[in-house]
Order: structure tokens, then C-alpha cells, then sequence
């Protein structure tokens, strides 16, 4: 190891995450509750099909799958040998130097605050059509957001074993539904064109526009990089796994296996629920369905066809529920990664208040209480100055400003964070190869260390690319607006101000830059099976 490497710090102002608070199930619960499987499905297929890939939504969610899973195979043998809330941000300035180490972490962080914001705007238009749809009583979407950021900033409050314990229960319920409605169209023998798994599963169909008046519909052209960038979407939230790794109770061995259970489980599960949805409502009508001013009904008709009145208010109370079950998720994970920075600035107010934990719950809570305004601010912001047009019953463009808080909160704060993520990761697979076979920090495998971070950043390059290509049309009825055609520069800004940040540390903080991304679990970080674990880099 060089010099840099050997610095380890002593944090004196924060007493540390509660330590073995959460077990594997805990763990892949927050993960996967961070995908939201519910959420994602019903607020992402629509989006995917109707200004993506059309059809090939379902090979879109299959592609995500084999690219995440070998990256996902070189992320989980970092978290072997490293521990730390900061994941990505403590990873990659292991593998690539604390320069890089900060700037992606600050990259990381952003996607991470904006997608707390982005799952307010979904909870709120799912709040609101909810109790529209089944009391009668239409409540502004604006109310339920900030409801929602408030009780969020309560409950993160306290110990994360009670946010672990609401995760848990309402995603059990989300999967029960869901395969309920997918095997309700298996046993049904199909939609009005059969199974389709040709058009939908096949993978070359992640790769297809949906093309204009698709289907004898009033469909515009799509971009394939919107269905593939909401199908890698519906998983953000899985690295979260090694987040938890300092509250975790065998982070060694809990980490690795919640982190690929997570990835492995979820891709099959979006697939396969996608790919039934679109057969059961048949390739016209999910199209029609998908661009209407009431995308949500691609998934409402079919459960209220297949399975009733009852199971769709239902259905629609767990969307309520679990897209506030992922705002949740998504908040515990950005309080974290603030949490991680801010213990690290050179600044011993802000250790003491954004990098420091409550002595009683052990919660990020400062960092918790920023997090929260800074969301509240986001949705202030679009609620004043955003405003959407979608297609009517006869195919003309009205204003619709119920969507607002769906097409433009939820919609383009996705697109915007999910690039940032994508980028961390390819540069997350570069520092795998770097600690395993640059640094040759520990003996790494050839297939799971070099190969597959490879191939998975590559993967992940090519869809945020292939999004550049067509920012255009990307974000669908947003697809105007200033947000997105900013996002590009904002990854870039945030990434930049990373990088001149932690040049000026180097030189003027030598103490403070040999911390970065080294303030870690004491009996885990640097882990070998050969030595007892010792605080080192």
C-alpha cells in the first residue's frame, strides 16, 4: 500500500452508526424496498412503453439485469474487504485515489437527494388519484408531498431497525399483488394477442424505438434509451446493501449475499411482471394506455379485469404506500451518504452537526433534517414554475396539471439521478480493477474482479450514451423542459466541484484528504480472512 492509503482517521465528533442493528433480511429488505418493486413497476412500465421501447420494456428490464449482475459481481467483492455508509464514494477512493473517491461520492450524493425528491412526486400523484379514484375526495398533490416529507423526517429520526421493520411488511404485500396479477393473465391463457414474449422478452427488443402512430395509436416516436433508462431505474437502491454495512451484524458476509440476491431476484421478477402486463392488455391497448393522461391505467384496468374491484383499491393503497416506502429508503440512503461526507469535511462545526449521529438512536439525524428540506425546496420549485400537456380521448394535447408531480417530479428527477448512478457505477467497476489488479490491494478473480466490472461498465456507459443521443425525446411529455436539457450540466458541475474540492485538500488539508473515503467500521474495514481486521486503508 502507498502512504495515502495507510491514513486512518480518527473522527472525534461523531459517535459512529448503531453498530449490528439490522441482519441480511433487514438489509436486502431496505434494498429492495429502495427498487420498490410496486413503484417501479406501475410508475416506470408506462414510461418504458409508451415513450421508450414500447414493447420491448420487459428486454429492456432483462438487459438491466445482465449488466447489473456483473457489476454487482465486482461491487460485492469490494464490500468484502471495505465497510463504510459512503458504498460507492468509500469504494472508489480505494480503488481509483480520494480525487475521484470524492468526486463520485458528491455525484453519488446528488442522485441520491434527488431521488427522495423524485419518489415524493410519485407518492403524491399516487396519494392523490387513490383517494380521488376510490372516496371520492380530491386532496391538492402538493398536500400529500409535503405530508409525506414530513412524517419521512420523523420516522429517520429514530433507530433505522424501525424503518427496516415498514419496509419489510410493505413490500411483502407489493410482491403478493403483483405475482397475483401476473399469474391471473398465465392462467388466463394470455391478453387479446396471446403472450407476446417475442415482441416483449426477446433482448433485441431492448434495443427498439417505439416507433410514431405505433399500433394504429397516437403514439409519438420513443427513444429505447428512456425504456432502458427506467428499467435500470427500477433498480437503483440495490447498492444500498453495502450503505448498511456499518449498522449491519456480519457485513463480511451479509453484504455480498443481500446485494446479489437483490440483483439477481429483482431483475427476473421486473421482467417477468412487465412482460405479463403488456400480454394481458394486449400491444394497441398498452400503448393507447401507456401515452393517455392516465398512464397508470396500463396496470389499473388489467388488476381490476383480472382481479376485481376490491383487489384494485387495494392495489392502488400499496402503490400509495410503497412509493412512500421508497421515498423512505431513498432518505435513509442520502442522510447516510451526507452523513459519510460530512465526517470527513474539514470544518468541526459541520462534524459536529452534519457528521455526527444522535447519541441515543444512532440516526444520521442532522443530516436527515437538511436532507428533508432540501426535498422540500425540490418540490416547491416544481409545483411553481412546471406544467404538463398529455394526449386526450381523441389524441390532442391538453394541460394536465395533475401530471406534474408524475411526468415531472418523478419522471425527470429519475432520468436526472439514474445518470448520475450510472456514471458512479462504470466508475465504480474502474476502481474494482484498480484495488484488485492496479493496486493489488488483495488477490482478486479474473472473472468476477476484471472481467465482469468490464463488460458491467461498459454496459452502463452505453445506456447513459445512448440517452445523450436522444435527450430530445427522453423525458416524453417533459421532454421540454429546462430541468432536463440542465441535468446533463449539473452531473457535470457537481462532478467538477468534487474534483477542484479534493485537489484543493491535497494541498492545503493533507490531514482531511488522507480521510477521505477512510473513516470506516474499525472491525471490518480492510478485512482478510488471513489477519485479524485492523483500522487500516
Amino acid at each position: 500500500m502507498t502512504a495515502e492509503s495507510e491514513a486512518v482517521s480518527t473522527p472525534t465528533t461523531s459517535s459512529g452508526l448503531k453498530k449490528g442493528s439490522i441482519g441480511i433480511v433487514a438489509v436486502i429488505f431496505m434494498a429492495v424496498a429502495n427498487a420498490a418493486p410496486i413503484t417501479a413497476m406501475t410508475g416506470n412500465v408506462p414510461i418504458a412503453v409508451g415513450f421508450g421501447n414500447g414493447l420491448g420494456a420487459p428486454a429492456g428490464f432483462l438487459f438491466a439485469t445482465i449488466v447489473l449482475t456483473l457489476f454487482a459481481l465486482g461491487y460485492v467483492a469490494m464490500a468484502r474487504h471495505i465497510t463504510t455508509t459512503g458504498a460507492f464514494y468509500g469504494f472508489i477512493s480505494h480503488g481509483l485515489g480520494q480525487i475521484w473517491g470524492m468526486a463520485s461520492g458528491m455525484l453519488a450524493t446528488f442522485a441520491y437527494v434527488v431521488f427522495e425528491g423524485s419518489l415524493i412526486g410519485a407518492f403524491a400523484y399516487f396519494a392523490n388519484d387513490a383517494l380521488n379514484t376510490i372516496f371520492g375526495v380530491d386532496i391538492p398533490w402538493l398536500a400529500f408531498g409535503v405530508f409525506a416529507i414530513v412524517l419521512i423526517a420523523v420516522l429517520c429520526y429514530f433507530d433505522i431497525s424501525l424503518t427496516a421493520a415498514i419496509l419489510g411488511v410493505t413490500l411483502t404485500c407489493e410482491v403478493l399483488i403483483l405475482l397475483a396479477l401476473a399469474f391471473s393473465v398465465i392462467f388466463s391463457g394470455g391478453g387479446p394477442d396471446g403472450f407476446m414474449l417475442g415482441q416483449t422478452v426477446a433482448l433485441n427488443n431492448a434495443f427498439q424505438s417505439l416507433p410514431a402512430g405505433a399500433f394504429g395509436t397516437a403514439a409519438t416516436a420513443g427513444a429505447m434509451a428512456t425504456g432502458l433508462f427506467f428499467a435500470f431505474w427500477s433498480w437503483v437502491g440495490f447498492e444500498t446493501t453495502a450503505v448498511y454495512g456499518e449498522e449491519s451484524r456480519n457485513p463480511k458476509k451479509i453484504i455480498p449475499r443481500a446485494t446479489i440476491i437483490a440483483v439477481v431476484g429483482l431483475g427476473l421478477f421486473y421482467t417477468f411482471i412487465s412482460a405479463m402486463v403488456i400480454a394481458g392488455n394486449g400491444a394497441k391497448q398498452s400503448v393507447e394506455a401507456s401515452i393517455s393522461a392516465s398512464p397508470l391505467d396500463l396496470f389499473f384496468k388489467l388488476v381490476d379485469a383480472k382481479l376485481g374491484a376490491i383487489p384494485l383499491d387495494a392495489y392502488k393503497i400499496l402503490l400509495v404506500i410503497g412509493s412512500f416506502a421508497c421515498a423512505l429508503a431513498f432518505h435513509n440512503a442520502a442522510s447516510r451518504y451526507l452523513f459519510a461526507l460530512g465526517r470527513e469535511i474539514p470544518s468541526e462545526k459541520i462534524r459536529n452537526t452534519l457528521g455526527s449521529t444522535h447519541p441515543k438512536h444512532g440516526s444520521p439525524w442532522v443530516a436527515s433534517v437538511v436532507q428533508s428540506v432540501i426535498t422540500l425546496l425540490i418540490v416547491l420549485g416544481f409545483y411553481a414554475f412546471t406544467a404538463v400537456q398529455a394526449a386526450d380521448a381523441s389524441g390532442n394535447l391538453v394541460d394536465t396539471p395533475s401530471l406534474v408531480p408524475y411526468v415531472n417530479i418523478y419522471g425527470l428527477l429519475a432520468l436526472i439521478g439514474t445518470a448520475a448512478i450510472l456514471l458512479v457505477q462504470a466508475i465504480c467497476s474502474a476502481a474494482v480493477i484498480s484495488y484488485f489488479w492496479v493496486k493489488k490491494t488483495h488477490r482478486g478473480n479474473v472473472i468476477t474482479t476484471l472481467i465482469c466490472p468490464v463488460v458491467g461498465g461498459v454496459g452502463m456507459l452505453y445506456v447513459v450514451w445512448a440517452l445523450w443521443q436522444s435527450l430530445a425525446v427522453a423525458a416524453g411529455a417533459a421532454s421540454n423542459s429546462y430541468v432536463l436539457k440542465a441535468g446533463p450540466y449539473m452531473l457535470l458541475v457537481v462532478f467538477v466541484v468534487g474534483l477542484a474540492y479534493t485537489v484543493w485538500l491535497r494541498s492545503a488539508k493533507p490531514e482531511t484528504y488522507a480521510e477521505i473515503g477512510r473513516t470506516v467500521l474499525d472491525e471490518a474495514h480492510e478485512r482478510s480472512d488471513e489477519a485479524p481486521a485492523t483500522p487500516s486503508a
